[in-house]
């Protein structure tokens, strides 16, 4: 199947703003960013690039390239210079009927990554990364919860 029908319109460049935060009761530190979609293979694979500003270690960039399965099953692979440099992640995930796109990994016992790229809107385009607590992983001072540590909202340049 190919991603050209749910992510053609928003092919090209964007640029907006990325908030960062660590742990759930941090703010959202707020920066520029921009990212780069990409279509290849005839529509089988989608990459974006994108760039973002971490509040004390500065300037960085991510990777993340993913295809679709005959069961709107959907493999990702991520690599970002901050979250797990040099080391890249496959991820696993669903694309949903609206062109909702989610993948993620356990990253450690009780702890998930999500990345959720909402291609869905014509001028806006936002990819959200959440860090998962499993109950297992819960303290006193981290809840079981599921909070955007990310949050990239990005509007079309090109």
């Amino acid at each position: 199947m190919s991603l050209t029908p749910v992510l053609d319109h928003v092919r090209g460049s964007w640029e907006g703003t990325n908030g960062f935060r660590l742990l759930p009761g941090d703010s959202l530190s707020e920066a520029p960013a921009t990212g780069t979609l990409s279509l290849a293979a005839g529509g089988c694979v989608a990459t974006i690039t994108y760039t973002w500003i971490h509040p004390q270690d500065g300037a960085q960039d991510g990777l993340l390239a993913f295809g679709i399965g005959g069961d709107n099953s959907i493999t990702a692979l991520w690599g970002d210079s901050w979250h797990q440099h040099p080391e890249v992640k496959i991820f696993e995930g669903t694309i949903d009927a609206r062109g909702l796109i989610s993948a993620g990994y356990e990253y450690a016992a009780g702890w998930r990554w999500e990345i959720i790229l909402d291609p869905t809107q014509t001028d806006v385009l936002s990819m959200r990364m959440d860090n998962i607590v499993l109950p297992e992983a819960a303290t006193a001072e981290i809840p079981a919860v599921a909070y955007a540590a990310m949050l990239m909202e990005l509007r079309r340049t090109s």
